[in-house]
């Protein structure tokens, strides 16, 4: 028997006087979700991940130590070298640690599940004969009606995509108001939002990029709270009732959900994915305990009155997010995140998207620490809100240290130079190298439940991002705003890596010099072995680079045949009247569509109807710090 959400709503047993039902039998299989929820972060509280971070805690000190022994010191260069870039590393994975041992903080107390438990009027409900109808069910704070906007920034991407993430957004459960937001300034996007039932606005610029999107539209939307979900990602039907209950606590400012990942198809996509799982698995609950949640820049509710108290959205930033939650903090509002799967979305699929996504969250990162340091005694922030944005402006420092640790082995096969005492022993080194290394292997096999060798691949050959970065927050460089999705001009994966296809061959020429050097040894030496390892790490890049090239020439071949075919000249993008076509035909047959009815007649702004714009007033967004 199907369960309504209205019948649900009712025979439901409030969370604030639950009484778990006991079994009648072995078969008795009551409705999971009359059952208290599943408590998220029962992994963070685990005594094998407790267990595991001590140990490697205790590994990462015995390692620094061994390092900084003046007796095993080696030539002064490569020494340098190596101390400089582990003490990155070393700092970071102590942070990271303290960060995720944080992490059973649980933000739902009585005050949520009391304001949830009151977020619908179930006689309002029956009076309005919307039973059957969970989009207009009014949403309540304090016993008082509050209005919600959900804000979709739209900039170039499918309309398929846009499609799906403006349907899933007007069938979210409680009365809403959808916004299109199109800085793409597409007729075709202005369609499809009519035909879903959501309301349009384009602006006549793009200045400050989605966050002077957001604030041209907040000009316009006046709810109480306001949604931002990116065009690709596609919310839960319950992500209001999950998430406005923080909000009966009058100074919460924003809660912020994960960022879950659809489309974990290829290297690429693993890799982006898995980097930004323990982050949000971990670390960000880990932020909780400390009020130092940041915003990622979707999947989040915020406070209207919040945002205006600090005049808006953060503009003169690519990471606008980070820059709005830290002068959020520094205005005194607290900040709640979940790790609930609200809403799940594309992460970057090929070399070009990867590197301009990150190239946008580093350099977002880097101008907090150059712009405004955390640390500085006028910010007006916690100490433990001073470390964890240091932390997250820090966090990509650790990016560029391979770049360092590459060119310590050559030093050695060329030149002679050792970083360290190579009296030891290869048990002594690896004693001690293990304690560090294998130890955060075993974190990260425990966080994600396997070995994800598409996260070492990644963070090992992205340091020319990463320098890149660094090198335009000191010069104070512009860089084009990009999203994940958005379609435009298909470009080789190797125009974004030459850096990498260099080093690949240096490392190589490298390696075989080496080879030449200790031929007949019987032990290879230490810095042949690092040498190879990083040859293959940046060769399985260049071959991976390779499969996408060629994918995507056949990609581009099989489209220009079929717009040959078919007389299109935009391929892969369907005409509005074509896809509104589809739309109207599928909404009429209920065995192949979920597309709900509009609640209310679309109402539409065009350019010239929406044309001010609020005056202005990162992760790293997502990174693993």
């Amino acid at each position: 028997m199907v369960v309504s959400e209205f019948d649900r709503l009712v025979l439901t047993p409030r969370r604030t006087q639950h009484v778990r039902p006991v079994a009648s039998g072995p078969h008795d299989r009551r409705d999971e979700r009359s059952a208290p929820p599943r408590d998220e972060n029962s992994a963070a509280r685990s005594p094998s991940l407790v267990l595991i971070m001590l140990c490697a805690t205790l590994g990462v000190i015995a390692y620094a130590v061994f390092l900084l022994d003046p007796a095993h010191r080696g030539d002064a260069l490569p020494y340098v070298m190596v101390i400089t870039a582990e003490s990155v590393l070393v700092v970071q994975a102590l942070l990271a640690m303290w960060t995720v041992l944080s992490s059973g903080y649980d933000p739902r107390g009585f005050s949520f599940h009391h304001a949830k438990d009151r977020l619908f009027d179930v006689p309002e409900i029956v009076r309005d004969g919307a039973e059957d109808d969970p989009t207009r069910w009014n949403l309540y704070l304090h016993d008082r009606p509050v209005t919600v906007d959900v804000l979709v920034t739209t900039y170039g991407e499918g309309l398929d995509t846009i499609a799906r993430t403006v349907r899933a957004a007007v069938a979210l459960r409680g009365t809403h108001r959808t916004w299109v937001l199109d800085d793409g300034r597409s007729d075709d996007v202005r369609d499809v939002a009519a035909q879903l039932g959501a309301r349009y606005v384009r602006r006549l610029s793009s200045n400050g990029a989605k966050a002077g999107n957001v604030n041209h539209a907040l000009a316009i939307a006046k709810g109480d709270f306001f949604v931002i979900l990116d065009a690709d990602f596609v919310a839960k039907p319950e992500l209001l009732v999950e998430t406005v209950p923080f909000f009966v606590g009058d100074d919460v400012a924003f809660v912020q959900t994960p960022q879950t990942y659809g489309n974990l198809d290829n290297l690429i996509s693993r890799g982006a994915g898995y980097m930004q799982a323990v982050f949000y698995r971990f670390v960000q609950p880990g932020r909780n305990r400390f009020n130092a949640a940041f915003c990622v820049g979707t999947n989040v509710v915020f406070r209207r009155a919040a945002v205006d108290d600090i005049g808006g959205m953060h503009t003169d930033s690519k990471s606008e997010d980070v820059w709005t939650s830290l002068l959020l903090h520094e205005r005194g509002w607290r900040t709640i995140y979940i790790p609930t799967t609200l809403a799940v979305g594309d992460t970057p699929e090929t070399v070009e998207a990867y590197t301009k996504q990150q190239l946008r969250w580093a350099t977002g990162g880097f101008e907090i620490l150059l712009q405004h340091n955390p640390l500085s005694p006028r910010r007006t922030l916690t100490l433990d809100q001073r470390l964890q944005y240091t932390v997250t402006a820090t966090h990509y420092l650790a990016g560029i240290a391979p770049l360092v640790l590459l060119l310590v082995p050559p030093l050695q096969i060329y030149l002679d130079l050792t970083p360290m005492d190579l009296t030891i022993s290869w048990g002594t080194w690896l004693l001690y190298y293990a304690g560090f290394y294998v130890l955060q292997i075993a974190i990260a096999f425990f966080t994600l439940g396997s070995f994800r060798w598409e996260v070492l691949l990644l963070a090992s050959v992205s340091f020319p991002i990463y320098t890149k970065a660094l090198w335009n927050a000191l010069t104070g460089t512009e860089q084009a705003w990009h999203v994940t999705g958005s379609t435009g001009k298909v470009t080789s994966p190797f125009s974004y890596m030459i850096p990498q296809v260099l080093f690949f061959a240096f490392l190589l020429l490298t390696s075989v010099v080496g080879i030449g050097k200790g031929w007949g040894d019987p032990v290879p030496s230490l810095a042949l072995a690092w040498n190879v390892t990083n040859t293959v790490i940046l060769g399985a890049f260049v071959v991976t680079a390779f499969r996408e090239s060629r994918a995507t020439r056949r990609t581009a071949a099989r489209a220009s045949i079929a717009r040959r075919r078919s007389g299109r000249t935009t391929p892969g993008l369907p005409s509005a009247r074509s896809f509104l076509a589809g739309s109207r035909q599928a909404r009429h047959d209920p065995a192949s569509s979920s597309l709900p009815a509009a609640s209310s007649a679309a109402h539409h702004l065009g350019a010239g109807d929406a044309s001010s714009s609020l005056p202005a007033s990162l992760p790293s967004a997502g990174g693993v710090a």
